[in-house]
């Protein structure tokens, strides 16, 4: 093997990984894009939960303005602050620009997923790796194949009880 470091991507995995290199480049750019619309949804998201907090809160306290003494003061406080915060949290949530937002929210977060699905099955398949796909086929049979085992062994005693009956 030679010495200098450019030979390093011309044997075993690293050449398979240079060969796939572009791949996971341009994977890496539509991270950066999907990342970029999903901060934008993330920052809408946390800014509707803030707001709709910092609303019911005034109302809160436009309602009772005083500071609880008692235990009963503290039970009415407490359904009060209850109520303002189901009803206004409720509203948000019902709301189509909630809907939106989260919508377009969790669908970035699958496209992310899905790159660094595709970034890790690069780098799996150029080091010789089977992917989480191919793993979780050979879950899938080997889950058949116990079934089927016991269902054999089952049978198997079954016939031993009749044979043993027989006699």
């Amino acid at each position: 093997m030679s010495s200098k470091p450019q030979a390093l991507t011309s044997t075993g995995p690293m050449r398979s990984f240079a060969a796939n290199s572009k791949k996971i480049s341009t994977e890496l750019i539509e991270i950066n894009e999907s990342l970029l619309g999903f901060n934008k949804f993330v920052t809408e998201y946390y800014k509707q939960l803030a707001e709709t907090w910092n609303d019911a809160q005034k109302k809160v306290n436009l309602k009772a303005p005083e500071v609880p003494q008692d235990v009963e003061q503290i039970e009415a406080f407490k359904r009060i602050w209850i109520d303002i915060f189901d009803n206004d949290f409720t509203e948000l949530f019902d709301s189509n620009k909630f809907g939106e937002n989260y919508g377009k929210l969790v669908s970035k977060e699958l496209e992310l997923t899905k790159h660094w699905n595709n970034i890790t099955n690069v780098i799996l398949q150029s080091v010789n790796l089977p992917s989480k796909e191919e793993i979780d086929e050979v879950y899938k049979e080997l889950h058949s194949l116990k079934k089927r085992v016991m269902k054999l062994e089952i049978e198997v005693k079954k016939k031993k009880e009749r044979r043993e009956n027989d006699k």
